[in-house]
C-alpha cells in the first residue's frame, strides 16, 4: 500500500496524485492520499489494508516472499543559499 499523506498541505505538494498513482500502479499497490490534520482518508488506509491483508493471508507471514517492504518519501531540498552563505553561487 502506498498511502500519500498531507493531501491537505496541496500548495506543498512534491509528487501529484497522478505521479502516486502511476508509481503504485507500476509496483503492484494499492494507492490512497490522506491527512492526519484533517483525518482524510486516515480510516480508508486501515479498512483498504485489512481488507488487502483478508484477501492474502500470506501477507502476515513472517518472511514472506511476496512482501516488499519499502518507505519511500520524497523531501523539499532546502535553499542554502538564502542568505548568499551557500557554496555553490
Amino acid at each position: 500500500m502506498l498511502v500519500g499523506n498531507k493531501v491537505d498541505k496541496d500548495d506543498e505538494r512534491m509528487v501529484t496524485e497522478e505521479e502516486g498513482l502511476a508509481f503504485a500502479e507500476e509496483s503492484g499497490c494499492l494507492f490512497l492520499e490522506s491527512s492526519a490534520k484533517t483525518r482524510e482518508n486516515v480510516e480508508k488506509c486501515f479498512e483498504e489494508l485489512a481488507l488487502k491483508i483478508l484477501e492474502v493471508p500470506s501477507l502476515l507471514e513472517e518472511g514472506s516472499s511476496s512482501v516488499v517492504k519499502r518507505n519511500i518519501l520524497k523531501q523539499k531540498q532546502e535553499s542554502h543559499a538564502k542568505n548568499g552563505s551557500g557554496c555553490c553561487q
